[in-house]
């Protein structure tokens, strides 16, 4: 029997799974880690540990504990958090830790001294992106003008599936739909590395070499099946981005229909049948030539919770503080007694690109609770989703059909708060492993065992959550005071 290996790395967690032709899964794993936050607004993983390390200890533990022969896998998909620049040397070893990606915002005074030189309308023009701290390219020069001996040193800038498959098979790949996100040096036009936009800057022969994502770019080599246990020879697909492997792993096929992602933060992509121009999205070619995508993101929602679980609920044992932290916003009602979160405590992506936006928690009186705060967090979460699904809609795309995955669509309050905010039905699929069950899947495209409407054999949709119309009041009173609040607080910051 054939299976296939899907890896995908977290900013807070790896998992992997292990599949058969038919989506059944027979073996997973997953190993925490954490994210490096050296200095205010910078994160950071360490390569060796939490990207290769991590794909080491997953593999190994699912080939132990389920006893499947090495040699069965047909074909082996990758995933990681992105966009991320690692620099390494020329025998592929990493100068220094992962700059992660929107999150880590130290490259503003790179992005504002790009916008200056080429102009904002030329940028958004030639790469379908305006800057942000989303975007790969600021931090590469941010590394010339700041890190300079490791600039010098740097014979390619890789992403973390780029780092994982070069551990694996020797080559430098990257998939378009990941250096989409490298603007201004990713140029959809043309589907390829230029510098013409910012000539002089990073040499295009630092950057990996583009695959589309289902590309085989290599096999294993000897080293890599010594310290993996997988079999020397076994293909490698090129893999991608996370947020766009969890888009496969739930279905989203077709121009119209959006994946939206409950992570360490809130990610959106929804397939478009054109390149869409609009200043306050991303875009980038979609994991197949031909195919487009337009994307957002909220850059603290999980990562806000597992925030408020230290700070907040420190008395809670792990193991139970969510459920219990649910279990007391459960009992706050929509609206949280008046409290109201902005939840840019890393600043804010889509649609403000603000870097420099900040978290708050307003309307706090001596009655609040616990339960209040935490669930002001989540309908913060929701109402700032909400000001995104506006954006695409504004830019003629509202989605025709949303399917929500990962860890939060767990939590009632969470995921009803973000369907009675943004008026939108999610529908859930039955395995909710996320982004590796995708990886899995485009591993067997790759190889011609699956087509892409297989997934509704591998993870059909077992559930919806629809909006409650009682309330709908509420939330736009409250949304009314969100955008509110964070307009009243800018010149405070």
């Amino acid at each position: 029997m054939k299976h296939y290996l899907g890896v995908d790395v977290g900013t807070y967690e790896t998992k992997g799974v292990i599949v058969t032709g038919d989506g059944r899964i027979v073996a997973q794993a997953a190993r925490p880690h954490q994210m490096i936050v050296p200095q205010p607004g910078w994160a950071e993983h360490d390569a060796e540990r939490d990207w290769w390390g991590d794909f080491v200890f997953v593999t190994r533990k699912m080939l132990a504990e389920s006893r499947i022969d090495p040699a069965s896998i047909a074909a082996i998909g990758a995933s990681a958090i992105g966009p991320c620049v690692l620099p390494v040397d020329s025998d592929g070893n990493p100068l220094m830790n992962g700059i992660l990606y929107g999150v880590d915002t130290r490259a503003t005074a790179e992005i504002a001294e790009l916008n200056a030189a080429i102009g904002e309308d030329v940028i958004l023009e030639r790469c379908r992106n305006a800057l942000s701290t989303q975007a790969a390219g600021p931090k590469m020069l941010w590394l010339k003008r700041n890190r300079p001996e490791i600039y010098a040193k740097a014979h390619k800038f890789l992403n973390s599936t780029s780092f994982i498959n070069f551990r694996l098979t020797g080559a430098y790949a990257i998939d378009h739909y990941s250096a989409g996100n490298s603007t201004p040096y990713y140029l959809p036009g043309k589907l390829g590395w230029s510098d013409e936009l910012a000539p002089g800057t990073i040499p295009m022969e630092r950057m990996a070499d583009l695959y589309w994502t289902t590309d085989v770019i290599g096999h294993v080599t000897a080293r890599a099946a010594e310290e993996t246990g997988l079999a020397r020879g076994t293909p490698v697909i090129a893999g991608t981005i996370d947020a766009a492997a969890e888009a496969v792993s739930v279905g989203v096929t077709e121009p119209g229909q959006m994946m939206m992602m409950y992570g360490s933060t809130i990610f959106i992509i929804e397939i478009t049948a054109e390149q869409v121009r609009e200043a306050s999205l991303w875009y980038s070619p979609w994991l197949f030539k031909g195919q487009h995508a337009a994307m957002a993101g909220v850059s603290t929602a999980g990562t806000l919770t597992h925030w408020f679980r230290r700070v907040m609920a420190s008395d809670l044992s792990p193991a139970d503080a969510i459920r219990v932290l649910n279990d007391e916003a459960m009992a706050s009602p929509p609206g949280a007694n008046g409290l109201v979160v902005l939840p840019y405590f890393s600043g804010a992506l889509t649609p403000l690109f603000d870097p420099q936006a900040k978290g708050m928690v307003f309307g706090l009186d001596l009655t609040h609770t616990r339960g209040d705060m935490f669930r002001a967090c989540l309908e913060g979460i929701a109402q700032a989703t909400r000001h995104i699904i506006e954006t695409y809609e504004k830019a003629g795309q509202p989605p025709r059909e949303v399917f929500a995955v990962g860890g939060g669509t767990r939590s009632k309050v969470w995921s009803q708060a973000i369907s009675d905010s943004c008026n939108v039905v999610q529908q859930l699929r039955e395995k909710s492993w996320g982004a590796s069950f995708g990886d899995a899947f485009l591993a067997a495209l790759a190889v011609g065992d699956a087509k892409p409407g297989d997934m509704a054999v591998w993870n059909p949709v077992v559930a919806e959550i629809r909006p409650d119309p009682a309330k709908r009041e509420i939330y736009d009173r409250l949304y009314a005071r969100f955008r509110g609040i964070h307009e009243a607080v800018k010149p405070y910051r």
